[in-house]
């Protein structure tokens, strides 16, 4: 299967249908058992996905992170945009083990804006935090993603009408292309009910 990387593409299928292992494996995150990915064209890991040290504070995570993308020249710019969007405080000089699984997954999120893709990967990102986090979540994963692709799961069909045109439904362990996702929804839906 090739998904084109003009395309903003909605990932559908029902809870265990394969959705989220599909993104891990787009992203590199995970490799398939069988086939090979090749990507053409620079793609995020899961947005708000990735792991952190424990052991290393919020700062070092974040540090690390900008020297494997090759952003040590930027390390200054790209440090204060992660430390002011985690709305973290101080506790971004503390061991990132010590944090509370909101707080690990601003830092994870801003960590994922903090870099420019060709194409985002987001399973549900704008669920992570509170409601106030989750509104400034939404707004910057909108205004990152404005001019680049996504490829995308969420459960709430608003937002993947917002961001996707085109779909890849997952049913009974095959993938199937539809250029429109409103296409893809009402196959899906009409294999739900059934």
């Amino acid at each position: 299967m090739t998904i084109p990387s003009n395309k903003s593409v909605a990932l559908i299928g029902m809870n265990g249908a394969g959705k989220s292992t599909l993104l891990r494996i787009i992203g590199g995150v995970d490799f398939p058992t069988k086939g090979r990915v090749e990507r053409r064209c620079r793609v995020s890991w899961p947005m708000g996905g990735g792991g952190l040290e424990g052991t290393l504070t919020g700062r070092q995570n974040a540090k690390f992170v900008c020297r494997v993308h090759g952003h040590q020249n930027e390390l200054k710019d790209r440090l204060a945009f992660i430390q002011g969007f985690a709305e973290l405080g101080d506790a971004f000089d503390k061991p990132v083990q010590t944090y509370s699984s909101g707080m690990r997954s601003r830092l994870q999120f801003a960590l994922s804006l903090a870099f420019d893709f060709d194409v985002y990967i987001s399973d549900e990102v704008t669920a992570a935090g509170d409601a106030k986090f989750r509104k400034k979540a939404a707004d910057a994963f909108k205004d990152k993603t404005g001019q680049k692709s996504v490829i995308m799961v969420s459960h709430d069909e608003g937002t993947l009408r917002q961001f996707c045109q085109s779909a890849i439904w997952i049913y009974e362990g095959m993938a199937h292309w539809f250029d429109d996702l409103g296409d893809a929804l009402k196959e899906y839906k009409g294999n739900v009910v059934s």
